[in-house]
This record gives C-alpha cells, sequence and structure tokens, in this order.
C-alpha cells in the first residue's frame, strides 16, 4: 500500500474486552444518526460479545482503530460474511469518534481493513451499505476506490428499512 500525502497513520487492533468502553462512546445519537439511533445496553453488550469473538479466520473481524504515533483510540472498523445478491460477500463498516473525524482516519482505517480482507482471499467483494443521507461515509467508499452499484433497501437495524448506497469493491485488485 502507498503512503499519500496527509493520510494519518493508523493501527489496527483486534476487538478484545477492553474495547467496551469505545463502542460505549461511540453509542451516541450524533454517532447513530444513520444507523437508527443509539443502542440499548442489552443490545450494546451483545454487539461488543459478538465482536470479541471475531477474529483471524472467522467470519468477521472487528478492529478498534488507533491513531499513530501515540496509539490513542479513535474508533471502530471490521467486516463480515453477509449473503448479498446470492453471493456470500464481505461487509465493511466504521465509525471514528466526533472529535477525530474529517481528517482521513476512517479512509486510512479503511484502507487497512482492505488489504487485510484481501489477503484473506474469502471472498472476491467487499460491500459498504452507508445511507444515501450520510455524505461522509459515501466520500470514504469513494475515496477506498469502491464503485457505486445502485441505491438500495437495506434491513438495519433489523425491523427496519433504510435507503443505501451498495458500493462494491473487487478484492482480487485490492492487495
Amino acid at each position: 500500500m502507498t503512503e499519500r500525502a496527509n493520510t494519518p497513520g493508523v493501527r489496527l487492533e483486534p476487538w478484545g474486552d477492553s474495547h467496551f468502553d469505545l463502542l460505549r462512546r461511540l453509542n451516541v445519537p450524533e454517532m447513530m444518526t444513520h444507523l437508527g439511533g443509539p443502542e440499548g445496553e442489552e443490545r450494546l453488550l451483545a454487539r461488543h460479545r459478538r465482536y470479541v469473538e471475531s477474529g483471524e479466520g472467522k467470519a468477521a473481524r472487528m478492529f478498534a482503530v488507533l491513531l499513530l504515533p501515540g496509539l490513542e483510540t479513535v474508533g471502530s472498523i471490521g467486516y463480515w460474511e453477509r449473503v448479498w445478491h446470492d453471493e456470500t460477500v464481505y461487509e465493511t463498516g466504521w465509525g471514528i469518534l466526533p472529535g477525530f473525524q474529517g481528517r482521513g482516519i476512517a479512509t486510512a482505517a479503511g484502507e487497512v481493513a482492505v488489504a487485510n480482507a484481501a489477503a484473506e482471499r474469502r471472498h472476491r467483494y467487499v460491500h459498504a451499505f452507508p445511507s444515501v443521507g450520510n455524505p461522509a461515509s459515501n466520500a470514504i467508499c469513494r475515496r477506498l476506490g469502491f464503485v457505486l452499484v445502485a441505491e438500495c433497501d437495506f434491513e438495519y437495524p433489523p425491523g427496519t428499512t433504510m435507503r443505501c448506497n451498495d458500493w462494491r469493491l473487487d478484492l482480487t485488485g485490492a492487495t
């Protein structure tokens, strides 16, 4: 992966028990506007358990995003398997804490996550499904080289349909 001017350095740390506080900090109205609002404590704990159980060789990988050089924890990113149009693909998603947004951190973390997913050689494509009303996440998809496939209806959270953009990246060209 090539370095770009003004791109912050990040490290992805596999999600662990110690990252529950980060999940709480990401679960605020400002961060959850495009995702159906903050989750209750029970759902948040269940999400944290799923994240902790993710890992190398499994169907899902979740990471805390650490900003270099000080290793400050500034967000999360991950990818997981889903069936989309009768094909098993990866889906990806991210969240960067409000005080760190707009600095290229999500894009830098996305580059690392995409490279990790490509290196696993499990699936050809990774998709992202940001809300059509979320310009920041849609811009990140463009910067990462995803191709806009179409607008689509997407169920998230469960029981709620939202209008999203279906962005796709061919992992065979991402390494």
